[in-house]
Protein backbone atom coordinates (compact mmCIF):
# COMPACT_ATOMS: atom_id res chain seq x y z
CA UNK A 1 0.00 0.00 0.00
CA UNK A 2 1.51 3.77 -1.28
CA UNK A 3 1.83 6.36 1.76
CA UNK A 4 -1.15 8.28 0.06
CA UNK A 5 -3.01 5.04 0.02
CA UNK A 6 -2.12 4.38 3.45
CA UNK A 7 -3.30 8.53 4.45
CA UNK A 8 -6.21 7.72 2.74
CA UNK A 9 -7.11 4.89 4.89
CA UNK A 10 -6.47 6.11 7.62
CA UNK A 11 -8.18 9.62 7.40
CA UNK A 12 -11.84 7.31 5.93
CA UNK A 13 -11.28 4.81 9.90
CA UNK A 14 -11.04 8.39 11.35
CA UNK A 15 -14.08 9.99 9.84
CA UNK A 16 -15.77 6.70 10.16
CA UNK A 17 -14.91 6.24 13.75
CA UNK A 18 -15.77 10.20 14.45
CA UNK A 19 -19.42 9.18 13.03
CA UNK A 20 -19.91 6.04 14.79
CA UNK A 21 -19.05 8.08 18.38
CA UNK A 22 -20.92 11.01 17.03
CA UNK A 23 -24.01 9.49 15.65
CA UNK A 24 -26.89 7.53 17.86
CA UNK A 25 -27.13 3.71 17.20
CA UNK A 26 -29.90 3.05 14.94
CA UNK A 27 -30.79 -0.27 16.60
CA UNK A 28 -30.73 1.45 20.34
CA UNK A 29 -32.74 4.45 19.00
CA UNK A 30 -35.65 2.52 17.62
CA UNK A 31 -36.49 -0.16 20.59
CA UNK A 32 -40.10 0.01 21.14
CA UNK A 33 -41.35 0.15 24.93
CA UNK A 34 -42.63 -3.50 25.08
CA UNK A 35 -45.41 -5.29 26.75
CA UNK A 36 -43.67 -8.37 28.79
CA UNK A 37 -47.38 -9.67 30.06
CA UNK A 38 -50.42 -8.69 31.88
CA UNK A 39 -52.15 -10.79 34.75
CA UNK A 40 -56.22 -10.37 35.94
CA UNK A 41 -56.87 -10.48 39.07
CA UNK A 42 -60.31 -12.56 40.24
CA UNK A 43 -63.06 -9.86 41.10
CA UNK A 44 -63.95 -9.76 44.69
CA UNK A 45 -61.31 -12.25 45.40
CA UNK A 46 -61.41 -13.03 49.38
CA UNK A 47 -58.17 -13.24 50.96
CA UNK A 48 -57.65 -13.13 54.84
CA UNK A 49 -61.53 -12.06 55.69
CA UNK A 50 -61.31 -9.36 53.07
CA UNK A 51 -62.32 -8.66 49.63
CA UNK A 52 -59.46 -7.88 46.99
CA UNK A 53 -60.20 -4.79 45.35
CA UNK A 54 -59.87 -1.03 44.83
CA UNK A 55 -55.92 -1.24 44.55
CA UNK A 56 -55.01 2.11 43.89
CA UNK A 57 -50.95 2.01 43.85
CA UNK A 58 -48.49 -0.51 43.70
CA UNK A 59 -44.95 -0.70 45.04
CA UNK A 60 -41.88 -2.82 44.54
CA UNK A 61 -40.41 -3.58 47.77
CA UNK A 62 -36.51 -4.50 48.14
CA UNK A 63 -36.77 -5.88 51.09
CA UNK A 64 -38.68 -9.28 50.56
CA UNK A 65 -38.82 -9.02 46.84
CA UNK A 66 -42.75 -8.25 46.92
CA UNK A 67 -45.33 -5.18 46.36
CA UNK A 68 -47.24 -3.10 48.54
CA UNK A 69 -50.51 -2.26 47.30
CA UNK A 70 -52.85 0.46 48.84
CA UNK A 71 -56.81 0.05 49.02
CA UNK A 72 -58.81 2.52 48.55
CA UNK A 73 -61.83 1.39 50.23
CA UNK A 74 -62.45 3.84 52.80
CA UNK A 75 -63.99 1.05 55.39
CA UNK A 76 -66.91 0.51 53.72
CA UNK A 77 -66.45 -2.88 52.68
CA UNK A 78 -63.20 -3.93 55.05
CA UNK A 79 -61.37 -1.37 57.11
CA UNK A 80 -59.32 0.82 55.27
CA UNK A 81 -55.80 -1.48 54.56
CA UNK A 82 -52.88 -2.32 52.45
CA UNK A 83 -52.22 -5.69 50.78
CA UNK A 84 -48.63 -7.56 49.82
CA UNK A 85 -48.19 -9.82 46.87
CA UNK A 86 -45.42 -11.41 45.13
CA UNK A 87 -45.45 -12.51 41.32
CA UNK A 88 -42.34 -13.01 38.49
CA UNK A 89 -41.46 -10.23 36.54
CA UNK A 90 -38.81 -10.68 33.01
CA UNK A 91 -37.68 -10.28 30.22
CA UNK A 92 -40.18 -13.08 29.18
CA UNK A 93 -43.59 -12.24 30.75
CA UNK A 94 -45.47 -11.66 34.00
CA UNK A 95 -46.23 -14.19 36.17
CA UNK A 96 -50.08 -14.75 38.35
CA UNK A 97 -50.22 -12.86 41.17
CA UNK A 98 -49.90 -14.83 44.86
CA UNK A 99 -51.35 -11.95 47.40
CA UNK A 100 -49.50 -12.42 50.79
CA UNK A 101 -50.37 -10.46 53.46
CA UNK A 102 -52.84 -7.93 54.53
CA UNK A 103 -53.28 -5.51 57.35
CA UNK A 104 -55.28 -2.18 58.06
CA UNK A 105 -54.09 1.07 58.65
CA UNK A 106 -54.62 2.22 62.23
CA UNK A 107 -55.31 5.53 63.57
CA UNK A 108 -53.02 7.06 66.42
CA UNK A 109 -55.29 5.18 68.95
CA UNK A 110 -54.24 1.42 67.25
CA UNK A 111 -57.96 1.50 65.66
CA UNK A 112 -58.66 0.81 62.15
CA UNK A 113 -59.99 3.75 60.58
CA UNK A 114 -64.19 4.55 60.43
CA UNK A 115 -66.58 4.35 57.37
CA UNK A 116 -67.71 7.40 55.68
CA UNK A 117 -71.19 6.73 57.36
CA UNK A 118 -70.02 7.02 60.92
CA UNK A 119 -67.16 9.60 60.91
CA UNK A 120 -67.18 12.22 63.49
CA UNK A 121 -66.67 15.60 62.71
CA UNK A 122 -65.40 16.11 66.19
CA UNK A 123 -62.69 14.37 66.28
CA UNK A 124 -58.92 15.15 65.34
CA UNK A 125 -57.97 15.10 61.69
CA UNK A 126 -55.60 11.79 62.07
CA UNK A 127 -58.84 10.33 63.42
CA UNK A 128 -61.13 10.97 60.79
CA UNK A 129 -62.36 8.95 57.59
CA UNK A 130 -59.40 8.35 55.02
CA UNK A 131 -59.77 8.15 51.15
CA UNK A 132 -56.16 6.28 50.27
CA UNK A 133 -54.83 6.53 46.96
CA UNK A 134 -50.86 6.11 46.77
CA UNK A 135 -48.33 4.25 49.09
CA UNK A 136 -44.72 4.16 49.33
CA UNK A 137 -41.86 1.61 51.10
CA UNK A 138 -39.66 4.15 52.54
CA UNK A 139 -36.09 3.15 51.28
CA UNK A 140 -34.64 3.72 54.37
CA UNK A 141 -36.62 2.24 56.87
CA UNK A 142 -38.99 0.61 55.25
CA UNK A 143 -42.28 1.86 56.63
CA UNK A 144 -44.93 2.59 54.24
CA UNK A 145 -45.69 6.24 53.69
CA UNK A 146 -49.08 6.90 51.64
CA UNK A 147 -51.55 9.98 50.90
CA UNK A 148 -55.02 10.41 51.26
CA UNK A 149 -57.30 12.29 49.59
CA UNK A 150 -59.44 13.76 53.07
CA UNK A 151 -62.93 15.10 51.93
CA UNK A 152 -65.28 17.80 51.18
CA UNK A 153 -68.59 16.44 53.84
CA UNK A 154 -71.33 18.82 52.92
CA UNK A 155 -74.24 16.88 55.23
CA UNK A 156 -73.22 17.79 58.01
CA UNK A 157 -70.31 20.24 56.32
CA UNK A 158 -67.06 19.47 57.63
CA UNK A 159 -63.80 19.61 55.37
CA UNK A 160 -61.66 16.26 56.23
CA UNK A 161 -58.08 17.30 55.44
CA UNK A 162 -55.70 15.43 52.62
CA UNK A 163 -52.41 14.10 54.37
CA UNK A 164 -49.59 12.62 53.52
CA UNK A 165 -48.92 9.59 56.54
CA UNK A 166 -46.25 7.21 57.68
CA UNK A 167 -46.82 3.93 59.16
CA UNK A 168 -44.70 0.71 60.37
CA UNK A 169 -45.46 -2.41 57.73
CA UNK A 170 -48.30 -3.49 60.02
CA UNK A 171 -49.63 -0.50 59.73
CA UNK A 172 -49.20 1.36 62.91
CA UNK A 173 -49.63 5.25 62.72
CA UNK A 174 -46.69 7.12 63.14
CA UNK A 175 -46.87 10.91 62.23
CA UNK A 176 -48.34 12.98 59.64
CA UNK A 177 -45.92 14.77 57.01
CA UNK A 178 -46.62 18.52 56.85
CA UNK A 179 -48.20 19.81 53.56
CA UNK A 180 -47.40 23.39 51.91
CA UNK A 181 -50.69 25.51 52.94
CA UNK A 182 -51.93 26.12 49.85
CA UNK A 183 -53.08 21.87 50.12
CA UNK A 184 -55.12 22.64 52.58
CA UNK A 185 -58.76 22.62 52.22
CA UNK A 186 -60.64 26.02 52.59
CA UNK A 187 -64.45 26.32 51.97
CA UNK A 188 -63.27 28.43 49.02
CA UNK A 189 -59.58 27.58 48.12
CA UNK A 190 -57.51 24.20 48.40
CA UNK A 191 -57.91 20.94 46.72
CA UNK A 192 -61.07 19.77 44.45
CA UNK A 193 -63.49 17.05 46.22
CA UNK A 194 -61.70 13.50 44.92
CA UNK A 195 -58.86 15.43 43.26
CA UNK A 196 -55.83 15.41 45.95
CA UNK A 197 -52.86 13.65 46.49
CA UNK A 198 -52.81 10.63 43.97
CA UNK A 199 -48.59 10.51 43.57
CA UNK A 200 -45.97 10.11 45.52
CA UNK A 201 -42.24 9.08 44.99
CA UNK A 202 -38.87 8.78 46.98
CA UNK A 203 -36.00 10.53 44.81
CA UNK A 204 -32.38 11.49 46.37
CA UNK A 205 -31.88 8.20 47.08
CA UNK A 206 -34.52 8.46 49.99
CA UNK A 207 -33.88 11.98 51.20
CA UNK A 208 -36.57 13.49 49.27
CA UNK A 209 -40.18 12.58 48.68
CA UNK A 210 -42.28 14.46 45.83
CA UNK A 211 -46.17 14.50 45.74
CA UNK A 212 -48.82 15.25 43.44
CA UNK A 213 -52.18 16.99 43.30
CA UNK A 214 -54.59 15.29 41.14
CA UNK A 215 -56.15 18.12 39.48
CA UNK A 216 -55.85 21.69 39.93
CA UNK A 217 -56.58 23.77 42.97
CA UNK A 218 -60.15 25.46 43.14
CA UNK A 219 -57.95 28.39 43.08
CA UNK A 220 -56.01 27.68 40.10
CA UNK A 221 -58.63 26.90 37.41
CA UNK A 222 -60.89 24.99 35.81
CA UNK A 223 -59.83 21.28 35.32
CA UNK A 224 -59.11 20.13 31.71
CA UNK A 225 -61.63 19.62 29.02
CA UNK A 226 -61.74 18.57 25.55
CA UNK A 227 -60.37 21.71 24.18
CA UNK A 228 -57.68 22.87 27.10
CA UNK A 229 -55.56 21.42 29.98
CA UNK A 230 -54.78 22.56 33.06
CA UNK A 231 -52.63 23.22 35.93
CA UNK A 232 -52.17 21.01 38.88
CA UNK A 233 -49.01 21.23 41.35
CA UNK A 234 -46.25 19.05 42.27
CA UNK A 235 -44.31 19.34 45.52
CA UNK A 236 -41.02 18.63 46.43
CA UNK A 237 -39.97 18.47 50.45
CA UNK A 238 -37.40 16.43 52.42
CA UNK A 239 -37.85 12.94 54.32
CA UNK A 240 -38.07 15.08 57.59
CA UNK A 241 -41.07 17.21 55.97
CA UNK A 242 -39.47 20.44 54.94
CA UNK A 243 -41.24 21.83 51.54
CA UNK A 244 -38.19 23.52 49.17
CA UNK A 245 -40.41 23.72 46.09
CA UNK A 246 -43.50 23.49 44.49
CA UNK A 247 -43.77 23.09 40.68
CA UNK A 248 -46.82 23.97 37.94
CA UNK A 249 -47.52 20.46 36.02
CA UNK A 250 -49.45 21.18 32.31
CA UNK A 251 -51.89 18.56 32.25
CA UNK A 252 -53.37 17.10 28.79
CA UNK A 253 -56.55 18.32 27.76
CA UNK A 254 -59.30 15.45 28.14
CA UNK A 255 -58.49 13.15 25.18
CA UNK A 256 -62.33 13.15 23.67
CA UNK A 257 -65.84 14.45 24.08
CA UNK A 258 -68.36 12.26 26.41
CA UNK A 259 -70.64 10.39 24.50
CA UNK A 260 -73.53 12.10 25.37
CA UNK A 261 -71.82 15.84 25.19
CA UNK A 262 -73.11 16.04 29.21
CA UNK A 263 -71.80 12.49 30.00
CA UNK A 264 -68.92 12.22 32.80
CA UNK A 265 -65.77 12.97 32.08
CA UNK A 266 -62.46 13.97 33.89
CA UNK A 267 -59.20 13.47 34.07
CA UNK A 268 -55.95 13.42 36.43
CA UNK A 269 -52.58 12.49 37.20
CA UNK A 270 -52.79 9.00 39.27
CA UNK A 271 -49.01 8.00 40.57
CA UNK A 272 -45.81 9.62 39.93
CA UNK A 273 -42.24 7.99 39.88
CA UNK A 274 -38.65 9.08 40.41
CA UNK A 275 -36.77 8.37 37.14
CA UNK A 276 -33.48 8.19 38.48
CA UNK A 277 -33.00 8.28 42.48
CA UNK A 278 -29.61 10.12 41.36
CA UNK A 279 -31.51 12.63 39.94
CA UNK A 280 -34.23 14.63 41.83
CA UNK A 281 -35.06 16.71 38.79
CA UNK A 282 -36.78 13.61 36.87
CA UNK A 283 -39.98 12.03 37.54
CA UNK A 284 -42.61 9.79 35.30
CA UNK A 285 -46.11 11.30 35.93
CA UNK A 286 -49.11 9.30 35.03
CA UNK A 287 -52.03 10.87 33.92
CA UNK A 288 -55.42 8.71 33.82
CA UNK A 289 -58.30 9.95 32.32
CA UNK A 290 -62.24 8.49 31.38
CA UNK A 291 -64.68 9.79 28.85
CA UNK A 292 -68.32 8.19 29.00
CA UNK A 293 -69.00 6.31 25.83
CA UNK A 294 -65.59 6.79 24.78
CA UNK A 295 -63.36 4.22 27.74
CA UNK A 296 -60.36 4.83 29.82
CA UNK A 297 -57.06 6.40 28.40
CA UNK A 298 -53.44 6.24 30.13
CA UNK A 299 -50.22 7.76 29.69
CA UNK A 300 -46.94 8.03 30.77
CA UNK A 301 -45.16 11.75 30.47
CA UNK A 302 -41.28 12.12 31.40
CA UNK A 303 -41.10 15.22 33.63
CA UNK A 304 -38.27 17.80 34.08
CA UNK A 305 -38.63 20.53 36.77
CA UNK A 306 -35.13 21.97 36.19
CA UNK A 307 -35.55 25.70 35.06
CA UNK A 308 -39.55 25.31 36.28
CA UNK A 309 -40.29 28.15 38.80
CA UNK A 310 -40.87 27.44 42.38
CA UNK A 311 -44.63 27.96 43.05
CA UNK A 312 -44.93 27.21 46.59
CA UNK A 313 -45.87 31.23 47.50
CA UNK A 314 -47.96 31.34 44.28
CA UNK A 315 -51.73 32.31 45.32
CA UNK A 316 -53.17 31.15 42.13
CA UNK A 317 -51.49 29.53 38.57
CA UNK A 318 -54.33 31.07 37.14
CA UNK A 319 -53.06 34.33 36.43
CA UNK A 320 -49.56 34.18 36.98
CA UNK A 321 -46.65 34.33 34.66
CA UNK A 322 -44.90 31.13 35.51
CA UNK A 323 -42.87 28.42 33.71
CA UNK A 324 -44.28 25.17 34.09
CA UNK A 325 -42.31 21.93 34.33
CA UNK A 326 -41.23 20.22 31.18
CA UNK A 327 -42.87 17.29 30.15
CA UNK A 328 -43.00 14.65 26.92
CA UNK A 329 -45.05 11.45 26.26
CA UNK A 330 -43.05 8.02 27.55
CA UNK A 331 -46.02 5.76 26.86
CA UNK A 332 -49.62 5.52 25.85
CA UNK A 333 -51.20 1.81 26.82
CA UNK A 334 -53.39 2.01 24.04
CA UNK A 335 -50.45 1.67 22.03
CA UNK A 336 -49.75 -2.06 23.38
CA UNK A 337 -51.61 -5.08 22.90
CA UNK A 338 -52.98 -5.40 26.07
CA UNK A 339 -56.54 -6.87 26.53
CA UNK A 340 -58.20 -3.59 27.56
CA UNK A 341 -57.30 -0.52 29.06
CA UNK A 342 -59.20 0.11 32.32
CA UNK A 343 -58.83 2.29 35.26
CA UNK A 344 -55.21 2.26 36.04
CA UNK A 345 -53.90 3.75 38.88
CA UNK A 346 -50.56 2.85 40.38
CA UNK A 347 -47.05 2.35 38.91
CA UNK A 348 -43.76 1.45 40.07
CA UNK A 349 -40.40 0.26 39.06
CA UNK A 350 -40.04 -3.47 38.93
CA UNK A 351 -36.72 -5.49 38.51
CA UNK A 352 -33.86 -4.28 35.84
CA UNK A 353 -34.06 -6.54 32.46
CA UNK A 354 -30.90 -8.03 30.18
CA UNK A 355 -30.15 -5.72 27.79
CA UNK A 356 -30.74 -2.57 29.51
CA UNK A 357 -34.22 -2.64 29.49
CA UNK A 358 -35.98 -1.20 33.07
CA UNK A 359 -39.53 -3.16 34.04
CA UNK A 360 -42.35 -0.45 34.36
CA UNK A 361 -46.08 -2.49 36.05
CA UNK A 362 -48.81 -0.66 36.30
CA UNK A 363 -52.40 -1.81 38.41
CA UNK A 364 -55.82 -0.62 37.99
CA UNK A 365 -58.88 0.09 40.47
CA UNK A 366 -61.73 -2.01 39.53
CA UNK A 367 -63.79 0.28 42.21
CA UNK A 368 -65.16 -2.87 43.48
CA UNK A 369 -67.46 -3.45 40.63
CA UNK A 370 -68.00 -6.49 38.51
CA UNK A 371 -67.81 -4.30 34.84
CA UNK A 372 -64.21 -3.85 35.41
CA UNK A 373 -60.64 -5.36 36.45
CA UNK A 374 -58.10 -5.42 38.69
CA UNK A 375 -54.99 -6.02 36.10
CA UNK A 376 -51.69 -5.99 36.41
CA UNK A 377 -49.59 -5.02 33.01
CA UNK A 378 -46.00 -4.93 32.98
CA UNK A 379 -43.49 -3.03 29.79
CA UNK A 380 -39.91 -3.30 29.66
CA UNK A 381 -38.82 0.44 28.91
CA UNK A 382 -35.31 0.63 27.12
CA UNK A 383 -32.73 2.64 29.17
CA UNK A 384 -32.39 4.83 26.82
CA UNK A 385 -35.65 6.07 26.18
CA UNK A 386 -35.09 7.62 29.77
Amino acid sequence: MSSSTRRRALVTAGLLAGALLTAPAASAAERPIRLLGEQTVPHNLQFQGTTVGGLSSIDYDPRTGEYAFICDDRSAINPARFYTAKFSVDRHGLGPVTFTGTKPLLRPDGTPYPPLAQNDPSAPQNEQTIDPEELRVDPWTGHYVWSQEGDRLTDPPNLIQPSIREATRDGRYLRDLPLPANERMTPDAGPRRNYVLEGLAYTGFGTLLASEIEAPLLQDGPPPTPTSGALSRMTLQTRGGQVLAQYAYPQEKLFATPVPANGFADTGVSSMLAVDQADPTKFLMMERSFVTGVGNKVRVFEVDTKGATNVVHTPSLATAKIKPVKKKLLLDLSDLPVSKVDNVEGLTWGPRLPGGERSLIFVSDNNFSASQVTQLIAVAVPSERL
